[in-house]
């Protein structure tokens, strides 16, 4: 997310590199560039320029302390604003009611039904809610078959009612269901378009004031840059929705949608969807996302990853493990497994402060752990619990078994032994500790 604006950004606060103090000039030529930065991520030219002009005027009129450089004050002024930008805080969605209901909105192709998924396994799992799903697109073929598909894969029902066209009839229906077997919270699933037109807007606006949700979400294409905010604002005139939720995060690269939403259609941003897997669905931080934008990282959002994959009990056992030297390759595989549920390998060593340019031109995904995988699993358990018995022949075996070569086994082996000194050491000092104290707060 944000690379090319962040690369740009980089670039501009270069001009204040080595600058004794803050002037008219040297603001002013910084500013320009960050201007053209923002429009390169296509930020409406007027949203720009109105940021543009707030951070000009705060960092003219800031007193500089000698101990910070001008860089460095120009730096907090931006992340500042462009947290307050995208709304200064996480605005969460708001589920009351007997039941709740939450109406999903958006065009084809925008991924909302998709997204209707992920917010359903998103209340269950966080909320310990119980959720049904509505199937209220009756217009694109195939919607309510998708959505069936999503339901059972997050273990969560979805209301249809066989041959019914009307939306508002399948919606009542879902609620008074839900009323009957005590489901917390409805997610309405509507239909779509290709494009806004009168025939889409009368039907949600319709199906809107019938079901009178608790909360109206409008999805929306972030690859779509100033066509999202556009069919936002279209959206909202008619619909006046509670938030916004960028699906696609995982591929824009520029992040205009992300940074103009909340300036043009004065509705916060509540959800970003990050990937394909049915977990990558995570709650919108301004300032979060503007550390990552100033290449500062995102160490909470990546510690609160970790936690939702922290198993105490496990890791206690694991604990013993490595203070009597008994860590195996078979825990290895699981530590693997651990990982690879917290999301996009790439995204997540991107939250690390200065890692995620260094990663920029790396091929990273959670495919490059195959390799490593078919080694472990190619060896019978004696193997994986005695690692020290894996002899050349041994190696040889293993290569063969797995598909792999002989110096990938190796390197393999050479990873592990690395790995475990240096989860003995985390695992058995502070860095355990401290997380397991974060987590009781």
């Amino acid at each position: 997310m944000f690379e090319n604006l962040s690369e740009r950004l980089e670039r501009s606060f270069k001009i204040l590199r080595g600058e004794g103090r803050i002037t008219e000039i040297n603001v002013a030529e910084t500013v320009k560039d960050i201007r053209k930065a923002l429009l390169d991520a296509d930020v409406s030219y007027k949203v720009a320029k109105d940021f543009c002009n707030t951070v000009k005027e705060k960092a003219i009129g800031a007193n500089v302390i000698n101990a910070v450089k001008p860089q460095q004050l120009m730096i907090k002024i931006m992340h500042d604003e462009l947290a307050a930008f995208m709304g200064s805080n996480a605005q969460d969605i708001s589920i009351k009611g007997s039941p709740a209901v939450v109406l999903v909105a958006g065009l084809n192709g925008s991924g909302k039904t998709t997204f209707c998924g992920k917010l359903a396994l998103h209340i269950k799992s966080k909320r310990g809610m119980k959720v049904l799903l509505a199937a209220c697109d009756t217009f694109r073929p195939a919607a309510i078959d998708q959505l069936k598909v999503l339901g059972e894969g997050v273990g969560v029902p979805v209301y249809t009612e066989e041959g019914e066209k009307d939306p508002i009839k399948i919606a009542q229906g879902a609620i008074a269901k839900a009323k009957a077997d005590g489901y917390s919270v409805v997610i309405v699933d509507t239909a779509g378009r290709l494009a806004v037109d009168d025939e889409l807007m009368d039907e949600i606006s319709a199906l809107h004031q019938a079901v009178k949700p608790t909360e109206t979400l409008f999805v929306v294409d972030a690859m779509t840059g100033q066509d999202a905010v556009e069919t936002a604002r279209i959206f909202n005139e008619r619909l006046d929705f509670d938030g916004v939720v960028l699906t696609k995060m995982d591929g824009d690269t520029r992040g205009g949608a992300a940074l103009s939403i909340k300036a043009v259609v004065g509705k916060p941003i509540k959800f970003v969807s990050t990937g394909e897997k049915m977990e990558a669905l995570d709650v919108f931080h301004p300032e979060r996302i503007a550390d990552r934008i100033l290449g500062m990282g995102d160490v909470v959002s990546l510690v609160e990853k970790a936690q939702e994959q922290f198993d105490e009990k496990q890791s206690r056992e694991l604990r013993k493990k490595l203070a009597k030297d008994k860590f195996t390759l078979w825990d290895f595989y699981e530590q693997i497994q651990q990982v690879k549920k917290m999301g996009n390998i790439k995204d997540l060593a991107s939250m690390i402060p200065g890692v995620g340019k260094a990663i920029k031109d790396m091929d990273m995904d959670n495919d490059s752990f195959k390799y490593t995988e078919a080694i472990i699993l190619s060896m019978p358990p004696y193997e994986r619990e005695h690692p020290e018995v894996i002899n050349g022949p041994r190696r040889k075996r293993i290569a063969d078994g797995s598909g792999t070569s002989l110096p990938e086994v190796n390197r393999l082996l050479k990873q592990f032994e690395g790995t475990r000194k240096v989860m003995k050491t985390a695992m058995t000092g502070n860095l355990m500790q401290k997380m397991q104290g974060m987590r009781r707060r």
